[in-house]
């Protein structure tokens, strides 16, 4: 048998296949300058053009939280050229139009029109692409390989303010500018859960909070290790070297995954192995948001969708059991890079030789309960 661990991670060696998912630094300083500069470019337009178009409430300053695979620590560089890494970046405004609990007053499409007007000159002047068709967000394509959404979320006026004197309180010796950028990542987890309303274009608004996912998914990675951070890592980059564009969604990996995962000791491949060899069934069995069971991730995906996912995991499976089992390292290696692409490292003279009894050994580091993740028959 082979163990082909450390050509997935490793401590000691490169390369690595999970050191090349991350984004290198030539692709992270443009997308970090960008992000600030669209943070700041939304700070000072958006107030203005509120007030232009007729809101004349007090509107303060916006305030900006990272979302997604970049809060979760498991966002990868594109696979292929034709994708992108995508950065979600929540703007959130204590609007007087939003009600205690009730939807806001004044149409979500003033706060899109207003984001996309203040927006527009910077994207102009950088050479950016605007695209105002997503439902959820206004998305900034900044560069062939990255884009930028700002889903626009509204908050009770009084909770921000609230928020915004702590933080200049708490930061004193800082400008309010400052001050505010230091205390966001506090400032967003204090915020009430049943307040966090989000700007769709064609559904008005939508209760919507995304922190209650981050916390689900931090709280996993709390109980299995940083072996399963890695693990999705290692699915997900599966999926885009095997989807063109599409395939099942971040958030259907992470809830499928997170109920059948096993960690099993200094050994990626394994835990790998028999994680993959478990979601077709988890996802034809149907999965629900983490969060909100009553939410079908699978059948946002629908039924061909999920079979296509399902037979690819089994496809999966077969390469990567077969690699473990094989006798020739050359051959395992080959396997890989089809399933995994040019990423995963072609070095078979890395590959050491075990046991059957060595393998039994590389068990769970210890036994842990399973939450229910809700799940569906639908999809």
């Amino acid at each position: 048998m082979l163990n082909l661990s450390s050509l997935f991670y490793s401590t000691t060696e490169q390369p690595m296949l999970l050191e090349r998912l991350d984004l290198t630094l030539a692709q992270r300083e443009p997308i970090e300058a960008a992000k600030q500069e669209i943070r700041d470019c939304m700070r000072e337009g958006l107030p203005r053009l509120l007030k232009q178009q007729g809101y004349t409430g007090p509107v303060m300053r916006p305030r900006f939280f990272t979302q997604g695979s970049a809060a979760y620590k498991t966002l990868n560089a594109p696979a292929r050229p034709t994708q992108q890494a995508d950065i979600d970046d929540g703007c959130y405004l204590p609007l007087s139009f939003v009600a205690q609990v009730t939807k806001p007053s004044v149409a979500s499409a003033v706060f899109f029109a207003a984001a996309e007007t203040a927006l527009l000159p910077l994207v102009k002047l950088r050479g950016w692409h605007l695209d105002a068709d997503k439902p959820t967000c206004v998305r900034i394509v900044i560069s062939p390989f990255a884009h930028i959404d700002v889903p626009l979320y509204a908050i009770p006026d009084n909770e921000f303010q609230t928020l915004q004197e702590a933080a200049f309180a708490a930061h004193g010796h800082l400008t309010l500018d400052e001050a505010i950028r230091k205390s966001e990542q506090d400032a967003w987890t204090a915020l009430p859960t049943d307040h966090v309303l989000l700007a769709h274009r064609e559904e008005d608004w939508k209760k919507s909070d995304p922190r209650p996912v981050k916390t689900w998914f931090l709280g996993e990675v709390a109980r299995h290790g940083e072996q399963f951070r890695r693990s999705i890592r290692y699915v997900k980059s599966f999926r885009d070297w095997q989807w063109l564009a599409g395939g099942p969604a971040s958030i259907l990996l992470m809830a499928a995954s997170a109920p059948v995962f096993e960690t099993r000791d200094r050994r990626d491949d394994l835990a790998l192995l028999d994680l993959v060899e478990k979601l077709p069934d988890a996802l034809r069995d149907g999965v629900c948001n983490p969060v909100d069971r009553n939410e079908s991730l699978t059948e946002r995906l629908g039924k061909a969708g999920v079979d296509d996912a399902a037979k690819k995991f089994e496809q999966l499976e077969n390469y990567l059991r077969g690699a473990i089992n094989a006798s020739n390292a050359e051959q395992a290696c080959s396997w890989l890079v089809d399933q995994f692409g040019k990423r995963f490292p072609n070095e078979p003279f890395r590959i050491k030789q075990t046991t059957v009894a060595a393998t039994v050994l590389a068990t769970p580091a210890a036994a842990t309960a399973s939450p229910l993740v809700g799940r569906t028959q639908a999809g």
